[in-house]
């Protein structure tokens, strides 16, 4: 489990494919920047842009992961040399400053809005249409591993052609301490709902068919 705190970013420094032809993943060997590793051991979960990646190998500045391709289908950001944020997994004597997080994609947004409104920056988000019922006004958000307040959710559209937008307000703090900052308009990014609002679907979607 994360919090969708980011802790540091890190660089991708490798991408190389592992072994299997077009079915396999690949291995990344990122630089941890500012997150120490001291306590990290192998086998241990990072998220990896809100990832949940296992560590397989580090020194003391770099760490390396395997990523299936199932996951580079499901995500973005992961197989190429870029800038990433990194969270190390939860402890319980540690303060849950975002949210209870997975650190499992559940799918790719796309940026439609980036800009500046007094001091802070707007992004507006257009949601998976499955992932339309799960966004609320004040609830949280993963993106891109931050973990963020939605401020307004707009709905265009009905049935199968509905279409979920959201709006986020960046403080200069998250700009400042993320990869946020290199977003672009068109920009795909990384989303995972809210943990409680998936159980909840659940339970009120199981209880109506039972009726």
């Amino acid at each position: 489990m994360f919090t969708g705190i980011v802790a540091a970013v890190g660089k991708i420094e490798s991408v190389k494919p592992l072994e299997g032809g077009s079915f396999a993943g690949v291995r990344l060997d990122i630089n941890a920047g500012g997150l120490p590793l001291a306590d990290v051991g192998l086998g241990d979960s990072i998220a990896i842009n809100g990832a949940c990646m296992t560590v397989i190998e580090k020194d003391a500045s770099n760490f390396r992961v395997d990523v299936s391709r199932e996951s580079l289908n499901k995500t973005v950001g992961l197989d190429t040399l870029t800038e990433v944020n990194l969270e190390k997994a939860l402890t319980l004597n540690e303060r849950l400053g975002g949210h209870l997080v997975s650190g499992h994609v559940d799918g790719l947004g796309v940026v439609r809005k980036f800009e500046p409104v007094g001091e802070s920056w707007e992004l507006v988000i257009e949601s998976p249409h499955e992932l339309a019922k799960f966004l609320a006004y004040k609830g949280s958000i993963v993106v891109n591993g931050v973990s963020l307040t939605v401020n307004r959710v707009t709905d265009i559209g009905t049935g199968a052609d509905l279409v979920c937008q959201f709006s986020i307000n960046l403080i200069p703090h998250t700009i400042a301490v993320t990869t946020l900052k290199h977003l672009k308009v068109d920009a795909k990014v990384n989303l995972e709902i809210d943990l409680i609002a998936r159980y909840v679907e659940r339970m009120v979607s199981v209880g109506a068919a039972t009726k």
